[in-house]
């Protein structure tokens, strides 16, 4: 079995794209899934979360991006791939020097489909591997447009966080140009706090404009992500019972539903 690729992306920062990617990583893990994480931006939010130090790590994506020999890179993408303690499913870290990219890559052909040809080296290892995206256009979030089966949106409930949306749309636009079948995605509504009216006309704005390009699952305010992050855990593993940690295993149901539907 391929893996399903479900790309984190968005193209406006503070909207829970990393807490989305572990969380719902460790939801699809929890239903039994094999799961990998992949952590795409230079940041390295996702990998310090969990451990994974860019400064300890001997082998990052950084290497598997900057191999020019295709045949090579499934070798590379084994020795970065490393198991999370208690998490449920396998990450493969982030390192800063993917800022270098555009700079290292700027000369070779092929270079915004390097992820997509590796997913067949994950063939039967993985059901799902997550993509915790940049925020910026790049050689990192292009290689996930093209690679997605599934491009999740986070977006908070805040009128300002429409404009990031539009950003995102016009980038899979320009890309849908050259690509045999267009980009599917859906949008997330995070940090949704129910006591507040902006929060619930948001979200009514984009049950009307985009229907069913909208999760039914609504990620709530939850001090608990906070906490998690600080622990270097998800949500799921500190406060299993948490608002948090409900909203992204029905996240996890709603796309598998969706895909066994």
């Amino acid at each position: 079995m391929t893996p399903r690729i479900l790309a984190v992306a968005n193209q406006k920062g503070g909207v829970g794209k990393t807490t989305t990617a572990l969380s719902l990583g460790a939801a699809l893990g929890e239903m039994g899934h094999r799961v990998l994480v992949m952590d795409l931006d230079p940041h390295a939010c996702a990998s310090i979360h969990l451990g994974f130090y860019p400064e300890e790590q001997r082998t990052t994506l950084y290497e598997l991006f900057l191999e020019k020999d295709a045949t090579k890179r499934p070798a590379i993408l084994d020795d970065l791939i490393a198991s999370t303690t208690n998490a449920k499913f396998d990450v493969a870290p982030s390192h800063i020097r993917l800022s270098e990219l555009e700079m290292d890559l700027r000369d070779r052909a092929g270079i915004g489909a390097i992820l997509k040809q590796c997913k067949g080296h994950l063939h039967d290892r993985y059901d799902y591997v997550i993509l915790d995206c940049p925020p910026h256009v790049g050689i990192l979030l292009v290689n996930a447009l093209v690679a997605a089966n599934l491009v999740i949106i986070p977006m908070q409930t805040d009128f300002l966080a429409l404009h990031g949306v539009r950003l995102i749309f016009a980038t899979m636009k320009t890309l849908n140009k050259a690509l045999p079948q267009p980009i599917e995605f859906r949008i997330l509504a995070t940090m949704f706090d129910r006591r507040a009216g902006a929060c619930q006309r948001v979200l009514r704005l984009l049950r009307q404009k985009a229907a069913s390009k909208v999760f039914d699952s609504i990620i709530p305010m939850d001090t608990k992500f906070r906490e998690a992050s600080g622990m270097g855990k998800t949500i799921l593993e500190i406060a299993p019972s948490s608002r948090g940690a409900q909203a992204y295993r029905q996240l996890a149901k709603e796309i598998t539903a969706h895909e066994d539907a």
